[in-house]
Parts: structure tokens; sequence; C-alpha cells
């Protein structure tokens, strides 16, 4: 999970693009309850301010809250929190999807 493993070289910190995956982590789980039989919802924002660096070994906790249901759109206030302070706020949006339809447009799209 380290930006180091991510390829920048010498920084053992959490990395941005796995800071990413959590918040979209938390989204999912956050809406996930709510979601009709064969939904989906799928990530098609973020806007994330990565302020401090998580150490490794530090636990890491991220909050989402749902700001606007617009239709199938989902948008989210983020903030990620360390053990010590906050280390990035945000913005992410998903969208709720069949995901029977989903899969289908996927197929059009490769055939």
């Amino acid at each position: 999970m380290t930006a180091e493993k991510a390829g920048n070289k010498g920084v053992d910190v959490l990395s941005t693009p796995m800071l990413v995956q959590l918040v979209e982590d938390a989204a999912i789980a956050c809406v996930a309850p709510v979601l009709e039989e064969g939904q989906i919802t799928l990530g098609t924002h973020v806007d994330l301010e990565h302020h401090r660096p998580v150490p490794v070994g530090f636990i890491v906790r991220t909050e989402v809250e749902v700001v606007l249901v617009d239709g199938p759109r989902i948008s989210f206030a983020v903030q990620v929190f360390d053990e010590q302070e906050p280390v990035a706020e945000g913005t992410h949006e998903r969208y709720v999807m069949d995901r029977a339809k989903f899969i289908a447009r996927l197929q059009d799209k490769l055939a």
C-alpha cells in the first residue's frame, strides 16, 4: 500500500492511489445496504487532497458522508484520518447502475 511499492522510490508511506481505493471502498460499503438486487455503484469522480503522510503501521480511518442523491448519482464528502491527524479530504461521486446492463454495455464494447 506504500508509495514505494507504487514506484516512488524511498517513500515508505501510504500511497495516494491506495488512499483513493480506501475512499472507494468506504463509499461502496456506505451505500451497499440500500441498493436493490442486481444494482452496483460505479466510481465516476474523485477529488482528493492528500495533506499529510501516513507512516507504515498506522491505522487509517476513512469517513464518507452522502451529501447529494440526484437520481442515480450519489455524491460524498470524504475525510481520511490516521492515528494522529486528518490526512486527506475531498469529494467522491458514484453512479448506481444495473449490473446486467453494465455487463451488456461492456460486452458490446468488446465485440
